[in-house]
């Protein structure tokens, strides 16, 4: 759930807070559902670590009335087809190649989300309600639930965003097939001697957005945006103290016509510790493409998942479409 979603966003490096207006906004920051004049549908793919993971997420929001929208979106992060060979050996000390099965692991996240806007102009607020599953084959599952608020504010062309995540704190809660445990409990002896806690807890998280979008001779535009991304924890971020630590995340789009589009950012600006113990800051750089025509929009993100000397990416692509397109 804090990997992000929609190709347009990922190369912005995730400063969509602010300015987010669409289906997507189910994710980003549910206040931005009161900008929908229409039904719209999204979807998206991407592969994690060489094609070992698939990251899939669909999404449909359309407007109630003037003053509210709702929308509903489903993300699954899940890693197929992993060899369990637990049972690999006999119980005679045997090597059995035919005892060994396949199983997956996946995080899903379904949320349904409304917004409204106001009675003051240029306020709108949003809520996301969730709820997580989590499985790792026949070994473990848990169900979680959690609520995330969003308020967007404009003015003078300016757009202000803040999304609180997890603000009544997320809980999952474990159930362990105590059988399968059993299992592995002394492949390695004196460990997994015990049952792995059963509750999971997720902390909230801040995130403020502030964007402003400019046009060029008409035809030429740039947004420029900026996100303050914080958590309430000592990390490695950019900006840490005992209570909060804070990363921040610049990105610009440059748009052509409303109808080509180029993407750019920097996000994730870590403090890694050196083998000298001096300190260097890393940064995650993403770039984008993206086409709009008559309702339909296709995106694509090239995403950098560790720091700027890594050689690690993801392809990422993304689908919007404006069902009103069909009725007109």
């Amino acid at each position: 759930m804090n990997i992000g979603v929609d190709a347009a966003a990922l190369g912005m490096a995730n400063t969509v807070v602010a300015s987010t207006m669409d289906v997507n906004s189910v994710y980003w920051n549910p206040a931005g559902l009161t900008h929908l004049s229409d039904h719209q549908v999204a979807v998206m793919h991407a592969n994690y670590f060489a094609n070992i993971a698939q990251y899939d997420y669909l999404a449909y929001a359309s407007p109630i009335d003037d003053q509210s929208a709702w929308g509903i979106s489903l993300i699954r992060f899940g890693v197929d087809d992993i060899l369990n060979t637990t049972e690999l050996i006999d119980s005679e000390g045997n090597i059995d190649y035919n005892r060994i099965s396949l199983f997956s692991t996946a995080d899903y996240g379904f949320t349904f989300s409304y917004a409204r806007k106001f009675p003051v102009s240029g306020f709108q607020y949003g809520v996301n309600a969730k709820v997580i599953r989590r499985i790792i084959g026949n070994f473990a599952n848990s169900w979680g639930f959690g609520f995330d608020i969003g308020l967007q504010y404009e003015k003078n062309d300016w757009q202000f965003g803040l999304m609180i995540r997890d603000i009544t704190t997320t809980y999952n809660v474990w159930r362990i097939d105590e059988v399968e445990y059993q299992k592995i409990a002394n492949a390695i002896p004196e460990q997994n001697q015990e049952l792995p806690e059963s509750t999971e807890i997720t902390a909230p998280k801040i995130q403020l957005g502030l964007s402003k979008k400019f046009t060029i001779h008409y035809d030429y535009s740039v947004m420029a945006a900026a996100n303050m991304n914080m958590r309430f924890a000592k990390t490695n971020d950019l900006i840490t103290t005992d209570f909060i630590s804070i990363d921040p995340a610049l990105g610009f789009e440059f748009g052509y016509t409303d109808l080509v589009f180029l993407r750019g950012g920097l996000g994730n600006f870590q403090n890694v510790q050196q083998f000298d113990n001096s300190k260097k800051v890393s940064f995650q750089p993403n770039i984008g493409l993206g086409f709009k025509y008559k309702g339909i929009q296709i995106d694509y993100a090239l995403t950098d998942l560790g720091n700027q000397s890594t050689t690690l990416y993801s392809n990422i692509f993304s689908v919007k479409v404006d069902l009103g397109m069909f009725r007109n």
